[in-house]
């Protein structure tokens, strides 16, 4: 059993705004279209309305499609009042990180670093049209120390406006807490779905890999590392999410060709029986561990009591993992050249493959003790602007940053940070990981745990 140091948060008091229509959870949204309480359209003029008021505050958005976005508002209602079969995603207006190609909307290329606008959909977005989802536009990508500086450019936490989201999926954190969306599609290669969930007391999955599809059109299969995933508030927002974006396709040479599992296949589920490891830092991270670290950290492992309270056996363990970082960075390195040109870079790559297979070997060790593993996702609360830009002064500071999420990147197997609570006011993150295809389990832990704060 673990020490409990701290009592653990309440619900996080968050700035979304919950009465709004553009802040209430996607499947809640999605309920109300489909009997006819609101339509498509109030929600859409609603989300459009409140990202015309927040977002040049915020930052959040590349770009804005909103007469698109009207336009499809306008058939989904349309549809709706000709009897016509309606998605999961009916009428329910999303965002994505420009990682992702939206028709219309600016499209950071992240393996050739160009912008231009996208002349077709992204796998994704085709995914979510087809579900019904309206898309209203794409949020800023930015490694946003490197992009923006300490200037007030890059997108605002919502919790505190001096401070960041993180790096990368900044831009859909900043507009899911601000409220501007019910949520959002980021993209994780390090932890850059995760890791602004954290600094944004949001949900954020990184699923297991090839089970979101993405294709590109400069490139035959420059992903490596990355993976399409739901930033969301909840945990079942985050099930619907997947239940629409899984699934094989050919255009994806990592696609897995196999069907997904039912991801709402856990939600409801009590935790009882659940048998799960906790490490403080599995990881190394305590290696560049900062000033908020023992406080972060505290707060975390008090939270994890909740899934003891709600009826799963949690066990510590000191089990260590070596190199997981270093070989992410390598192999993200690689994933960007697409050849290594050297013999010195060769053997970076090799070492860098091997220490996969040690990590792979490790997570597998623990899965076959344990259902999930239990670790903090960040520990430190969101920077400063100026703390930020400082920060990134230093060409290691990737490997603290990523200290706790870059396993899930290297190995393939999936994580997903939970809001566990405020650190000086500010959110922490929680994180369950566990072995391919378990996000089913891991979702039902994420509810369970939220329900137990109050927040779900």
């Amino acid at each position: 059993m673990l020490e409990q140091v701290l009592a653990p948060a309440g619900p996080l008091a968050g700035p979304r705004g919950d009465g709004d229509l553009a802040a209430q959870p996607v499947w809640r949204l999605a309920e109300r279209i489909a009997d006819g309480e609101v339509s498509a359209v109030e929600v859409t003029e609603a989300v459009l309305a409140r990202i015309a008021e927040r977002d040049p505050h915020v930052r959040a958005f590349r770009t804005v499609a909103a007469d698109a976005a009207r336009q499809a508002a306008q058939e989904a209602q349309g549809a709706a009042r000709e009897g016509r079969v309606l998605g999961p995603l009916h009428g329910v207006p999303l965002a994505l990180k420009e990682h992702i190609p939206v028709a219309g909307c600016n499209y950071w290329n992240s393996f050739d670093g160009s912008h231009s606008i996208a002349q077709h959909d992204g796998i994704e977005a085709e995914r979510l049209r087809a579900a019904g989802a309206i898309l209203v536009g794409t949020t800023v990508a930015g490694l946003t120390a490197r992009e923006f500086g300490a200037e007030r450019g890059q997108p605002e936490n919502a919790w505190d406006n001096a401070r960041v989201c993180g790096d990368s999926s900044s831009g859909c954190a900043a507009a899911v807490a601000a409220g501007m969306v019910p949520a959002a599609v980021a993209v994780d290669g390090l932890g850059s779905t995760r890791l602004p969930a954290a600094f944004c007391g949001l949900v954020g999955l990184n699923p297991t890999r090839g089970r979101i599809p993405w294709t590109s059109d400069s490139a035959i299969n420059p992903r490596l590392l990355s993976n399409a995933g739901p930033l969301t508030t909840n945990a079942r927002d985050a099930a619907l999410l997947m239940q629409v974006l899984a699934g094989p396709d050919g255009r994806d040479l990592m696609s897995r060709p196999d069907a997904p599992p039912d991801y709402m296949a856990g939600l409801g589920k009590r935790l009882a029986g659940l048998n799960l490891a906790y490490s403080d830092d599995p990881f190394e991270a305590s290696a560049c561990a900062g000033q908020q670290a023992a406080e972060v950290i505290a707060m975390v492992r008090s939270a994890a009591q909740r899934l003891v309270e709600g009826g799963a056996r949690l066990e510590p363990v000191a089990d260590r993992l070596t190199g997981a970082g270093p070989a992410a960075m390598a192999i993200l390195g690689a994933d960007r050249t697409m050849a290594t040109r050297s013999e010195a870079a060769s053997d970076v790559v090799m070492r860098a493959k091997l220490a996969r297979k040690q990590a792979i070997d490790w997570f597998n060790a623990m899965f076959t003790r344990y259902e999930a593993l239990v670790t903090p996702t960040i520990q430190y609360v969101a920077p400063t602007r100026e703390e930020w830009a400082q920060a990134w002064n230093d060409p290691g500071y990737m490997l603290t940053y990523a200290a706790h999420t870059a396993a899930s990147n290297l190995t393939g197997y999936p994580a997903i940070s939970v809001p566990a609570g405020l650190v000086q006011g500010m959110p922490v993150g929680v994180q369950f990981w566990g072995p391919p295809d378990s996000e089913p389990l891991l979702l039902r832990m994420a509810e369970a745990f939220l329900e137990r704060s109050g927040a779900a």
